[in-house]
């Protein structure tokens, strides 16, 4: 038994060392909206860089372990690379198109609600890009934790969480579409919120206990979804 623990304590530490860094090496690295794209044409952006991440780009660059042909896979419908092809809409593109990456596990942590969302990706190219797409409106069904219901969350391995929010006229008014989910992170076995935040600059850990009770007090943030992370 002795010699058991003695083999198997390196692979513990191992496993315990990539929960506490993952996605370690960009904290303090800069804020920046959307500073990735694909290199031409409406987007010119480049497919990949390290020195300043969005909310999204922060997770799916750790997610794809900074393998840019990884990544692509992660931000485009079957890796193929364009703009009109990219997930742009977490509840109904990147969540689905990435179900062999992550899974929606909220229920497991707390009692879920179900977000209704309509996304008009037709209208939002139209009116914040000026392109023509003929997608038709697709309706999700996000399941997810009211704050309410949202106690202590307690996990052994880091996952995906998303910040929900019911419809906002304001926003549905500038973008053309309905939308459910404003912000992502990775919530880690220490507690702690691992996430390029806008409001702080760059890419910080933020006490997720803290984080949740300040998204309760904004208008219409009404819960939290956890992705579990498969690989």
């Amino acid at each position: 038994m002795k010699l058991f623990i003695t083999l198997l304590f390196p692979i513990l530490c191992a496993a315990c060392a990539h929960n506490a860094t993952i996605g370690e090496k960009y904290l303090g690295k800069p804020y920046l909206f959307d500073p990735l794209g694909e290199e031409s044409g409406i987007d010119t952006d480049p497919l990949i860089r390290f020195d300043v991440f969005d909310c999204t780009t922060f997770v799916e660059t750790v997610l794809a372990d900074d393998d840019v042909e990884e990544l692509n896979k992660i931000r485009y419908k079957n890796g193929k690379i364009g703009f009109k092809n990219r997930n742009h809409f977490i509840e109904s593109e990147w969540i689905p198109n990435n179900s062999n990456l992550v899974q929606n596990v909220s229920a497991k942590y707390g009692k879920t609600a179900i977000r209704t969302v309509k996304i008009n990706r037709a209208a939002w190219m139209k009116r914040v890009h000026h392109i023509d797409d003929s997608t038709p409106i697709k309706t999700v069904q996000l399941e997810y934790i009211p704050y309410e219901n949202l106690g202590t969350i307690k996990v052994d391995k880091p996952i995906i969480a998303l910040f929900a929010f019911r419809e906002n006229s304001k926003i549905k008014a500038k973008t053309g579409t309905d939308l459910a989910v404003h912000h992502m992170g990775f919530l880690l076995p220490n507690g702690m919120l691992r996430h390029a935040s806008s409001s702080r600059g760059g890419v910080v850990d933020t006490d997720f206990a803290e984080y949740v009770a300040m998204r309760r007090q904004m208008p219409n943030n009404i819960g939290v979804v956890l992705l579990e992370i498969k690989k």
